[in-house]
This record gives structure tokens, C-alpha cells and sequence, in this order.
């Protein structure tokens, strides 16, 4: 079992709070309710499927796999399943033991990781997939943990955090899936860099803050970006300012997911950083005494935050 946490309130402004206890810190996790869709054993092993491959963080056929398998569980956001197989088996395309045959050191099989008994549970044949259902077949893999996540609440958003932690029992888990899945939503074409620094940074919700911190364990705000991108890998430099200077802004000063979004006095007194993960939503590290968290900044240069302003974003990789 995974460490225990509790899931699921509503709060203000459309958002779904999770409360998570990480690393010895409890802090808020909070999702749009939009993807916020009884124990039977853990399907996922927690474990990314290998580095991020150079095409899209998902696929055209698996987004429409994602999408056709989401639809036979009314609320269920397809970004979930997305999310899910991306941070399983990198929707598919890892090649490490236990996603095309085999098993993994865990014992879970194929693409969408299930363990054996939890598969047989759930085997579900999807359209044009392998009778009898197999989990490496990722049709089958898809649609069976589609009827998984139904059958454990995923299709409400006040009990969608509880059925993926059903799937795989560990509420960094948890929080990783629901932002990858806001992401991948929010941008359907997220290249697989950015969507691997959203993961990363997702898995270090709850963690302390740090200065000076690069991690593990604890992070400031740019050493979090920094080592975010460093998994997807790509180099930045490691403070705020020379972050900024290094650029590219984004195309047309909009800032999507995977983008760092940078606030101070002027472009050139900037002293925060945070990475996008939705519009006008960021995970940072903010200050001492605080966590990695979500929170929201605003989207158009030049508007205040704190005693800041927004600056603007670029867009690595």
C-alpha cells in the first residue's frame, strides 16, 4: 500500500483540493474539477516507463484510444488515461521490461502496468483489441483500466483522486497524474520534452522548500524548474534571471503547459519562477516554510502578483 492521505473537496474557483502528505509535509494539491472524475490491489507500479521519446507526449492513436476508452465511463476525463499510460510505459513507447511482454520487477504487464490478478479482474476486450484480452494488447490495456477507474469512482470529481490512488496506491502518484492529465488536456499536442518537466515537477508536490535547494528533498523556485527539465533533459541555468535571459519567450507571450512563467520588478530584476501546468496555473516552490505547490499567477505581463509583476514566459527545449 502507498502512504495514506486524505482526497477530494471541493473548494472555490472550480478547483478540486487534495490534500497530501509527503516527505513528512502535508501541502494542497488543487486540480480543475473538469479532470477530477473500493480497493481491489494496485494496478500501476509508480514507476515512469524510461526517458520521454522525441515525438508527442501522446500519440494521435493513443489520444484516440484515450478518448474512445473515456467515453464507455461517463465524466471520465480521457486526459486521465492519458496521463496514466504516459507516466506507465511513456504511452507505449518504453522499452523496458514488462510493457511489451514480460513482467516488471513489481509484476505488472503492459502498456497501462496492471498486475495480473487486477487485470483478470477488470480484462475488458476493446474495439479491434485481442480476444481473449490481454494487457499488453493496448487496446484491451486501455479500456480495462477505463472500466477499472469507472468502477472506482474515476467518472466524479469527488472521488476520480481516490480511484487513481486505487490504481496505484501512492499519492505522489496520485498528484502526478492529475496534473499530467490537466496538462494533456489543456494542450492535446504537448511535446513529450515539456510534458516530462510537468511530470517531475508534479512529483515533487509536497516537497519543502529549499533555498538553494536542487533536490531531492527540497527545492527553491528555480532549482525546481531547473531539475524539472534536467529529467526531461535539458539544461537550464540555475537561477531565475539567467532562466529568463536564456529564453526563447513563448510564441506570442501565451504561456502553456510545460512553459516557465517568471515574476520580479522588470525583466531584468526577476527573482521567481514557477512552470505552467494549465492556463494561469503553475507548480513553484514559493518560500520558506512553504512546499512545492499549485497555484495560480496571472496570464497577461505586466499584472501584479504579490508585490511583483508578471514578467512573461519562455519556453525551453
Amino acid at each position: 500500500m502507498g502512504r495514506v492521505g486524505r482526497a477530494a473537496a471541493v473548494v472555490g474557483g472550480g478547483l478540486v483540493a487534495l490534500s497530501v502528505g509527503l516527505g513528512g509535509c502535508v501541502g494542497l494539491v488543487s486540480v480543475p474539477v473538469g479532470l477530477i472524475a473500493g480497493p481491489v490491489g494496485s494496478a500501476g507500479t509508480g514507476v515512469p516507463g524510461g526517458p520521454a521519446s522525441s515525438g508527442p507526449a501522446v500519440p494521435a492513436t493513443w489520444e484516440a484510444l484515450d478518448r474512445g476508452a473515456a467515453a464507455t465511463c461517463p465524466g471520465l476525463s480521457w486526459g486521465v488515461l492519458a496521463a496514466i499510460g504516459r507516466v506507465e510505459s511513456d504511452s507505449g513507447r518504453s522499452t523496458l521490461p514488462g510493457v511489451a511482454s514480460g513482467a516488471n520487477a513489481a509484476g505488472a504487464e503492459g502498456p497501462m502496468q496492471f498486475e495480473p490478478a487486477t487485470f483478470a479482474e477488470y480484462a475488458t476486450v476493446g474495439p479491434g483489441g485481442a480476444s481473449p484480452p490481454s494487457p499488453y494488447d493496448p487496446v484491451d490495456a486501455v479500456y480495462t483500466a477505463a472500466r477499472m477507474l469507472c468502477r472506482d469512482g474515476g467518472g466524479s470529481p469527488g472521488t476520480l483522486s481516490g480511484a487513481v490512488y486505487d490504481y496505484d496506491h501512492d499519492l505522489t502518484y496520485v498528484a502526478t497524474v492529475l496534473v499530467l492529465a490537466t496538462s494533456l488536456v489543456e494542450d492535446p499536442v504537448l511535446a513529450s520534452v515539456p510534458a516530462a518537466a510537468v511530470a517531475y515537477a508534479a512529483a515533487q508536490l509536497g516537497v519543502p522548500y529549499r533555498w538553494g535547494g536542487e533536490g531531492p528533498g527540497g527545492f527553491d523556485c528555480s532549482g525546481l524548474v531547473q531539475a524539472a527539465y534536467r529529467a526531461a533533459g535539458v539544461r537550464l541555468p540555475r537561477v531565475a534571471q539567467a532562466q529568463y535571459d536564456a529564453g526563447p519567450a513563448a510564441p506570442a507571450g501565451v504561456a502553456v503547459p510545460g512553459d516557465l512563467v517568471f515574476f520580479g520588478r522588470s525583466p531584468s530584476s526577476v527573482g521567481h519562477v514557477g512552470l505552467v501546468v494549465a492556463s494561469g496555473l503553475m507548480i513553484d516552490a514559493p518560500h520558506t516554510g512553504a512546499v512545492v505547490r499549485l497555484e495560480p499567477f496571472p496570464t497577461r505581463p505586466g499584472a501584479p502578483w504579490g508585490s511583483d509583476v508578471y514578467v512573461g514566459a519562455t519556453a525551453p527545449g
